[in-house]
């Protein structure tokens, strides 16, 4: 019986060229040739905008003395642990203690008392492991993680954006999350970085249908923000649309088992909540009663976008200069919608993207804060990256350089005027 000759490889003969399969030390430096570049990026890029940040804190000084609860400290960086972040400390150090307690003789918006069941369960978590792993206290812990996930997250932006456009525009769309206007956050005692790097990795995942990764990747997302909503719900769509084009039954468990596992994290959350308050509407009725957020199908959002242009500042919150940048990011966000629909992306970045604004602008909250809350919305980088990867790298930097002087200014800014709230 004769054998064919398997055909010879046509990089054989090359040099450098090895039939064997590449060790683990050639895969890291191939690694870190090809993520290497978009990880340096982000990090400078996030190192100019966070010195501004810094310089202005230190400049500010007199803040730290505002909010001694929530935001005071001996030294600058310790403004970056305020308000949420002293709430994410505080679950880190000791847990949590779920109640509805009426505050007496309330009136109006904020009738019952603050606590911490409004802060969800995984950075908290995941700052107690670090801390107990490496020695360093809450505040520590938790600046490593976000720091960490941000970088995670830089490289998910770049990966999903290099599949539309190639590796110039996802370097650029990495340097648009690293300069965003609310980018300031990215680099603290938040959650966002967090938040993004499960979401972009999770999009990703649907993107190249390992449903399973997609699934626990939301789960887990489910477990850090309410916003995962957004998410649970694009890949539901996702995998059902799977489901419809690919009947076959050997494809059909795992886009399943991705939408069963799925919500499970957040409705997981809100159930524990509600059992431990007595009242399973018990987180809404704390984030309506406690801390004045509440979903009011954009009346909110319309009443600053209408005052601002004529400086009628009469509602909720009222914060000139962080409100206008509000709203030039929401214009922004409206303005590059149409442009990411155009590309014909996968369903998942639509649907999560046109969610997560609408989750944001349909809500009552302190509308400077809506670049921070707009952080999810990342397929919005997709355009601008596009128009961008026809830039040579030293110009496209230097663009991205001088927002991420604005976005540093802007961050300290705003976090001495509103202190972070």
């Amino acid at each position: 019986m004769s054998h064919a000759k398997p055909a010879a490889r046509p990089d054989a003969g090359l040099p450098g060229f090895s039939a064997a399969a590449p060790t683990r030390q050639e895969r890291l430096r191939r690694a870190a040739r090809h993520y290497g570049p978009v990880l340096a990026m982000y990090g400078a890029l996030k190192l100019i905008g966070f010195s501004v940040f810094m310089y202005l804190l230190h400049s500010a000084g007199d803040y730290r003395t505002k909010h001694p609860r929530f935001g005071g400290g001996a030294h600058p960086w310790d403004v970056l642990a305020t308000w949420d972040g002293w709430w994410y400390q505080q679950i880190a150090a000791h847990g949590y203690h779920p109640a509805l307690v009426p505050v007496p003789g309330a009136k109006g918006l904020i009738t019952l008392e603050g606590n911490s069941a409004a802060f969800f369960p995984l950075y908290p978590a995941a700052m107690r492991l670090v801390s107990e792993c490496t020695g360093l206290g809450p505040y520590g812990a938790g600046m490593l993680v976000s720091v960490v996930a941000s970088f995670v997250a830089a490289l998910g932006v770049y990966a999903v954006t290099a599949r539309f456009g190639g590796r110039r525009a996802g370097l650029a769309a990495a340097g648009l999350w690293a300069v965003w206007p609310g980018s300031g956050m990215e680099w603290s005692v938040y959650s966002e970085s967090l938040y993004v790097a499960l979401a972009v990795w999770a999009c990703h995942a649907v993107m190249t249908h390992r449903w399973l990764t997609a699934g626990v990747l939301t789960f887990t997302a489910g477990l850090n923000r309410p916003t995962a909503v957004a998410l649970i719900a694009a890949l539901t769509l996702a995998a059902l649309s799977a489901l419809h084009r690919h009947r076959r039954r050997d494809g059909m468990v795992r886009p399943l088992i991705a939408i069963l596992i799925a919500p499970l994290g957040l409705v997981g959350y809100l159930l524990w909540v509600g059992h431990r308050m007595g009242d399973y509407g018990g987180y809404f009725k704390l984030q309506t009663g406690a801390w004045a957020h509440t979903f009011d199908y954009g009346s909110h959002t319309l009443d600053v976008l209408t005052s601002v242009p004529v400086g009628h500042f009469d509602y909720l919150f009222a914060f000139p200069f962080e409100d206008l940048i509000g709203v030039a990011v929401v214009l922004l966000c409206l303005l590059l919608l149409p442009l990411l629909i155009r590309l014909r992306p996968p369903a998942v970045l639509v649907v999560h993207t046109l969610l997560t604004i609408a989750l944001v602008l349909g809500s009552r909250q302190i509308f400077g804060n809506v670049s921070r809350y707009l952080l999810p919305a990342f397929p919005l980088f997709i355009p601008l990256a596009l128009q961008m990867r026809g830039l040579r790298l030293p110009t496209q930097f230097t663009l991205l350089a001088v927002a991420a002087v604005a976005s540093g200014s802007y961050a300290g800014y705003a976090l001495f005027e509103l202190g972070v709230p």
